[in-house]
């Protein structure tokens, strides 16, 4: 049969510089990269082909604009991942041929694979696995793309359960493709990089049980997790990095330092301990004044409610399934709940009196305990709990208000971040596909909301569709110590509430007007921002933070009346201070100090006891001190309480938190 003159015709590629090139019809994508140069064809590891991201195999068949991805594009890493999730997946049936395979994808840190097998993997296969990926990455053998039928994909997967569930799953339109690189076949989307030698950089990390789909009424999977980078040496700054990590662990450190416990009879809900709760107390009062300093009143709000509440707010029908329901024993029906949030509550607050333009912006803040629903599979520490409080606030205004309020929270933002040694980027939050309001409300909440933050000047990423379900958000990022990243602030536009809850206020015309609400937490939830300091401090918490500012330790029983007159006098000064006068040598209970991350260790001999003065050892200092009158000491405590410096010790000696 002869081909058309328009079958023959080449296909016209524009490439992202706006020049064009022409390539025969039908050619793989790698024909571009060959047309621009051997080098780039060399680097070439997939396309995005009018955006979609695809195989450097697959054909072009008409007209398109084409990027090649290298290893420096964006997605780079993400494909990288794919593809040793695939590699995981093939050595894993050499070492495991009964093993049955669920989903490979990768994730931010890497990648996973999901297993089902009947005995758990043992850390000795692990490395034989992780000797196998080696030797199917030095095979080089191509990741090859096949389109199949349904009943082929049935009769090639027989023996895979878990891949046939996934397989019905498939809508009937749906184009199925399967990988294989050498004989190993994998159900699969795709893309992949161009062979299995592209994979040089990969270290598997651990193992975790998984429920398939992640559903616990299903059956428990073995999942592997592993990285990947195209570089050792950041493959070894990750892992240097994990390896920090590991030992800032809040949930290692929290045990360490007695700061919190958690028990089974109270799943999601930490106890805090002494040292625990002066910290977390610390940071509130520190919260507390400075916001009484800037306009908001305090709050509290009932820990329960009616569901009429949750009706009025939305909430009952886009969260509930997030709510602990109460059983009312009236009804016999679960008309109430536990508080998830507090805006609804300070709502009810705003509309209990005739408000004036006058009062605004009305400013409550609050940090009130709130429940969420968390599946217990997800609790994990301080940061995934399902008992918390917030530094939590909701400002009501008018919409002529708002760009000067959002720029009074990023100020606050800036110094409570910077106090702590955090930096932070901003990021803008549009309309999620869920929500509330119509397509107007949505436009005129998101330009306010763009323009007040555009007016502060900060640099921002756009979060398209990750908006709150009632209005546009701008959410805060920290970078902590060792270069993790964590959200944390939120400052959030609402113009739905006020007309759900019918909020108003009197203008300067003598009519009803509609506030604006400015949802917003610096925080976040106190546990989650505890959790983080610890791990950015590695427990080593600044002097105003730490819950044990100095231990005198007397060298012998004939100072130990000296060393508790002296913690005396310290406490009469409001600074926290132990005694450790144990029959233990003095080196043991020195290194009993540093464990426990106190910034000051005031050793006490007969020269001190006699002197009135201390020999005064700071937190990683080693053996260094410096004999110190008593009072000069507790003079230099409450001057770094005062300022909330980063620094702890005097001159050489001296260290800062979070270096």
């Amino acid at each position: 049969m002869s081909m058309t003159h328009e079958s023959m015709d080449p296909v016209r590629v524009t490439l992202p510089d706006g020049s064009v090139r022409e390539v025969p019809r039908g050619a793989p994508v790698r024909a571009v990269a060959e047309a621009i140069g051997a080098r780039l064809a060399r680097a070439a590891l997939a396309a995005r082909v009018d955006g979609r991201v695809v195989d450097l195999a697959r054909p072009l068949e008409s007209d398109a604009t084409v990027e090649i991805i290298t290893e420096t594009s964006p997605g780079a890493l993400e494909l990288l991942r794919h593809s040793a999730a695939h590699v995981l997946a093939t050595a894993v049936r050499r070492v495991r041929p009964e093993a049955g395979i669920g989903f490979g994808p990768s994730i931010d840190s890497g990648f996973y694979y999901d297993f089902q097998i009947d005995t758990p993997f043992t850390p000795d296969e692990l490395e034989r696995i992780e000797k196998e990926m080696d030797a199917v990455a030095r095979a080089d053998d191509p990741f090859e793309r096949r389109v199949v039928s349904r009943d082929e994909a049935r009769e090639l997967f027989a023996g895979d359960p878990l891949k046939l569930e996934r397989l019905e799953e498939l809508g009937p339109d749906e184009t199925i493709t399967v990988y294989c690189n050498g004989p190993f076949l994998d159900l699969c989307r795709g893309p992949h990089l161009p062979s299995t030698g592209r994979l040089k950089h990969f270290k598997l990390l651990n193992t975790a049980g998984a429920y398939w789909r992640g559903d616990e009424k299903r059956q428990m999977l073995q999942r592997i997790y592993g990285t990947a980078f195209f570089s050792r040496e950041d493959l070894e700054q990750h892992l240097h990095q994990l390896e920090e990590a590991r030992k800032r662990d809040h949930r290692r450190l929290g045990r360490q330092l007695d700061l919190f416990m958690f028990h089974p009879y109270a799943p999601g809900a930490a106890f805090w301990t002494h040292k625990g709760t002066l910290v977390y107390h610390l940071l509130g009062e520190w919260m507390r004044e400075v916001l009484m300093r800037n306009g908001y009143d305090a709050v509290k709000t009932p820990l329960l409610f009616n569901k009429g509440l949750w009706e009025t707010s939305g909430h009952w029908g886009v969260y509930r399934e997030n709510m602990f329901l109460v059983l009312d024993n009236e009804t016999g029906e679960h008309d109430m709940s536990l508080k998830p949030m507090n805006c609804p509550s300070h709502h009810l607050m705003y509309a209990a009196r005739k408000r004036s333009y006058r009062e605004l912006p009305v400013r409550y803040s609050t940090q009130d305990v709130l429940h969420r629903n968390e599946v217990s599979g997800a609790l994990s520490g301080l940061t995934r709990v399902r008992q918390f409080a917030q530094d939590d606030a909701h400002v009501y205004l008018a919409e002529a208000q708002i760009e000067d309020e959002v720029r009074r929270m990023v100020a606050l933002i800036d110094y409570f971040y910077g106090t702590l040694g955090l930096e932070y980027t901003a990021r803008f939050a549009t309309r999620p596909e869920e929500r509330l309001g119509d397509d107007a409300m949505w436009d005129r909440a998101e330009g306010g909301l763009r323009a007040a933050l555009e007016a502060t000047g900060l640099a921002y990423e756009m979060k398209p569709g990750d908006g709150a379900f009632y209005g546009p958000k701008i959410d805060f990022d920290v970078s902590d110590s060792i270069g993790r990243k964590w959200q944390l602030g939120t400052i959030q536009l609402d113009y739905a509430a006020p007309e759900r809850f019918e909020l108003a206020f009197t203008g300067d015309d003598n009519q009803e007007h509609r506030p604006v609400v400015i949802h917003r937490a610096f925080f976040g939830s106190f546990e989650r921002f505890i959790a983080i300091l610890i791990e950015h401090f590695a427990g080593a918490f600044p002097v105003w933070l730490a819950p044990v500012q100095v231990v005198a330790i007397p060298i012998s029983a004939e100072q130990a009346e000296s060393a508790h007159a002296f913690a005396a006098a310290l406490r009469e000064q409001g600074i926290r201070v132990d005694v450790d006068d144990r029959n233990e040598t003095l080196n043991y209970r020195v290194r009993e100090a540093e464990m426990q991350k106190v910034p000051y260790m005031a050793v006490i001999g007969g020269r001190e006891a006699a002197g009135g003065t201390a020999a005064v050892r700071v937190r990683g200092a080693g053996r260094k001190q410096e004999v110190v009158a008593r009072d000069e000491l507790a003079a230099r405590i409450v001057e770094q309480v005062r300022t909330r410096t980063l620094r702890v010790g005097f001159g050489d000696a001296e260290e800062e938190s979070a270096s």
